[in-house]
């Protein structure tokens, strides 16, 4: 057993190596890191500012209070927010992030950039409220801390003279092989449409942001979509067994898994997922592959370091030290797994290194789609005229073309998306939305593609709930909609229904 588990984990002298590996990963890392950073500097003061949607401030009063102290709150929800969570902080953390992430996507990536990256992000997402409440919000954390052992502490060139570890690498390897494992199994084990073969008829047309190509997706016929969803479940449940056939089986398995989130790309607006999860199958393929695909002044430098490589026991002691980690922290996660009760997107311990994950357990049959409209009309009546607000990348017009977003990430479009599959009850933050698009709020409209009044508050904006089809081919309009009713009815600024709430919540000041 121990021999075997020696050539598993160790490098073959005669392989090729994982220099360029390295090299590609750390750069889509650093792709991803910035994105995720970008958003926060354009979309933090809106949705997280001290005026914001949701305060991180006031929030973070609030857990105070509920659990006795500010200590306490740290301890519950590591962030470096509880120093100090106003909107300006938001903006500095943002930029900060901006600048480090955009160092490691030019080629500049040491231990301890990426730490400070890591820290960035856990920050954020422990408190980010249901703005951050995505799975792709803990996976970044994951894969930015394995990231981190690939290189050494201080030498940020993308060539240094530490080779890759071996044994990080099977860590990404292993953070890989969870995140098909736990999409699968939900797959599998929730909506019935995954074993009846029938998902993919529904999912490009009522998944959260559709692309451009969404419509072509949808088109397809049933059997090409049967072939889909039996695609997807090979890949996810069966692929990641190929890591431990050897380098050839293990390049085949990171094939299959890299082909579907390609696909997954192409078809879907699914924020950074699909980009962030390539960086450990990247780990699948070593140097004999790049050397083929690369610039050869790439394939020439990471020779050259090769040769020059000197070992370090200091990074082998903190790599073996984080892999009996990843070991105990994983028991939770397989368990999980097993678990006829399977819960996807979930940390087990406040610092969220090993987590499970899992994506479209269910699939909707209906588009529901919520549209924002607003009037100058002193008095609403039967011939009042509505504007509607245009998302970013939401459908509200129906002429328009869906958009590419990925791997950015517009979290007011996504949930927006799940709030109309609610009501304002679940999502008290749509009710704040529509205080601040009455007070003509320039951080909020930032939110949504242009500002259909010119700097001119409306009187009255309400949110209409509709169900959007794609149009035939051929069709006038891309989207064919049918409305269902008020989602809200049409509110005032002096409303005493809308006082009440934003009284209530805090958000009057």
């Amino acid at each position: 057993m121990s021999a075997w588990l020696e050539r598993v984990v160790r490098d073959d002298p005669a392989a090729p190596g994982d220099w360029l590996s390295r090299f590609v990963l750390l750069r889509l890392l650093g792709l991803v890191y910035l994105m995720a950073f970008l958003g926060l500097v354009e979309q933090g003061p809106a949705l997280l500012g001290s005026h914001g949607l949701l305060p991180l401030d006031r929030f973070l009063d609030e857990v105070a209070a509920q659990l006795g102290s500010r200590g306490a709150g740290f301890r519950a929800m590591p962030s470096i927010f509880w120093l100090g969570a106003g909107t300006g902080a938001i903006r500095a953390a943002g930029l900060l992030g901006v600048a480090l992430s955009a160092a490691v996507l030019l080629g500049y990536a040491n231990a301890l950039v990426l730490a400070v990256l890591c820290v960035l992000q856990i920050s954020i997402s422990s408190v980010g409220q249901t703005w951050y409440g995505f799975g792709w919000e803990l996976q970044l954390v994951e894969t930015g801390f394995l990231s981190a052992l690939l290189v050494p502490l201080l030498d940020g060139r993308p060539f240094p003279r530490r080779a890759p570890s071996a044994v990080a690498l099977w860590l990404l390897r292993w953070l890989a092989a969870r995140i098909m494992w736990g999409a699968g199994l939900i797959k599998l084990r929730g909506d019935a449409c995954w074993r009846d073969l029938t998902c993919l008829d529904f999912h490009f047309e009522t998944q959260p942001i559709p692309s451009p190509l969404s419509p072509t997706f949808h088109a397809l016929p049933h059997w090409a979509h049967a072939c889909g969803v039996v695609f997807n479940h090979v890949v996810e449940l069966g692929a990641p067994f190929l890591l431990l056939a050897g380098r050839r089986g293990r390049t085949v398995g990171g094939a299959l898994m890299a082909a579907l989130q390609l696909v997954l790309i192409l078809s879907g607006n699914l924020s950074f997922l699909n980009w962030l999860t390539l960086v450990p199958i990247l780990a699948c393929f070593d140097d004999g592959l790049w050397r083929r695909v690369l610039p050869r002044a790439l394939v020439t430098r990471a020779a050259a370091a090769r040769e020059a490589a000197r070992p370090s026991r200091a990074q082998g002691a903190v790599v073996a030290a984080a892999a009996l980690l990843v070991a105990v922290l994983s028991v939770a996660p397989v368990a999980n797994l097993i678990s006829g009760a399977q819960v996807m997107n979930t940390a087990f311990t406040a610092l969220p290194l090993v987590n499970t994950y899992g994506a479209f357990g269910s699939v909707g049959r209906e588009r529901l789609q919520l549209v924002i409209e607003g009037t100058r009309d002193e008095e609403v009546t039967s011939e009042t005229r509505w504007t509607a607000y245009q998302p970013r990348c939401q459908p509200a017009d129906p002429d328009r073309r869906p958009c590419w977003m990925s791997p950015y990430h517009r979290r007011l479009d996504w949930l927006l998306w799940f709030a109309a599959m609610g009501s304002p009850r679940e999502y008290p933050w749509a009710v704040n939305l529509v205080a601040k698009l009455l007070d003509g709020d320039r951080d909020v409209l930032g939110l949504f593609a242009w500002d259909p009044f010119a700097g001119v508050p409306p009187r009255h904006v309400r949110v209409e709930l509709y169900r959007y089809r794609f149009a035939r081919p051929g069709a006038p309009t891309r989207w064919e909609r049918e409305r269902l009713g008020p989602w809200l009815p049409p509110l005032s600024r002096d409303d005493p229904a809308l006082r009440e709430v934003l009284r209530r919540e805090g958000w009057d000041q």
